[in-house]
């Protein structure tokens, strides 16, 4: 079991939930409000995504991002800011003719993804180690081999801690390629990423099957989304990781009672303590991921 846990809160994401519930954050301000009060919560690590104020979709706008990152870097916190570098990949294909890219598609490539992980230069950037079908439908995402390895390797230059986000088992093996090619700095660190369609299903044994293709000296996280967010807090502290809660992969806090990522950061850090373990500051987690920590 591990003993010191790092908390991840996911503010915002990219999907279509902003409908569903009125606490997930869409503007800069709201976003990084969302960030302190983790933050203040407890949580080690804040995990960002931001939207277009106007769709309320996912962007990959360099000045979203900027305005985020400069409110919580300004505030009385101090959390380990992580971005997502994983916008960029949607591919969505015409069935009947396949060759047909359809609306919601964005695709750049692995360079592009970086752009404000390049200007803003946070602790840890996602990078997602695969590609898979999501969901339901003709909507894909993408990340080759080549694309992962060029950028892999610009994070590295950075001196930024990628997150290898893993779908499936597939993607942890190839990330443990890239350990072995020399891609990834030590410790590496994974995020192994259950239940969303169609990548890893929500199955402790599963999860304990990928916990042990890790490497020797590996830090991971793992979650599990909607209903089975809270309780995956126990069991990924009980294979001996850290955890991730938050807004972009669950909305509610109980059944029918709808969630504020402060609220549900509160909650998994009361689940962290019932198991006798203890929740790592930023600074702590700052030496446990061996992070280079930013001005």
């Amino acid at each position: 079991m591990n003993r010191k846990v790092v908390v991840t809160c996911a503010l915002t994401g990219a999907g279509d939930t902003t409908g569903k519930s009125e606490h997930v954050p869409v503007t800069p301000e709201e976003i990084a409000q969302d960030a302190i009060a983790a933050a203040r919560a407890g949580a080690s690590v804040v995990h960002i995504h931001v939207r277009d104020i106007e769709t309320k979709q996912g962007s990959r706008d360099v000045a979203l991002y900027r305005e985020v990152v400069r409110l919580v870097r300004e505030s009385d916190v101090d959390p380990v800011i992580n971005l997502t570098a994983g916008m960029g990949g949607d591919l969505f294909l015409d069935p009947g003719e396949p060759t047909k890219q359809l609306p919601g598609t964005d695709l750049v490539n692995a360079l592009e993804r970086l752009a404000h992980v390049e200007e803003l230069r946070p602790e840890i950037c996602t990078i997602d180690c695969g590609s898979l079908n999501f969901g339901e439908g003709s909507q894909l995402y993408v990340s080759t081999p080549d694309m992962l390895r060029e950028g892999a390797a610009r994070i590295k230059d950075l001196g930024v801690k990628p997150e290898m986000e893993i779908f499936d088992t597939g993607n942890l093996w190839f990330a443990n390629i890239m350990v072995e090619e020399g891609l990834i700095a030590p410790p590496p660190l994974y995020q192994l990423c259950m239940g969303i369609p169609y990548g890893a299903p929500v199955n402790a044994g599963l999860l304990q099957a990928m916990v042990n293709m890790l490497p020797q000296g590996a830090q991971w996280t793992s979650f599990a989304i909607g209903r089975d967010q809270l309780p995956w807090v126990a069991q990924s502290v009980l294979l001996g990781g850290h955890v991730r809660v938050g807004l972009e992969d669950n909305l509610y806090l109980s059944k029918g009672v709808k969630a504020t990522n402060a609220q549900l950061t509160e909650r998994a850090i009361q689940i962290v303590n019932d198991l006798g373990s203890s929740v790592a500051t930023p600074d702590e987690a700052r030496e446990i991921l061996q992070l280079e920590k930013k001005a």
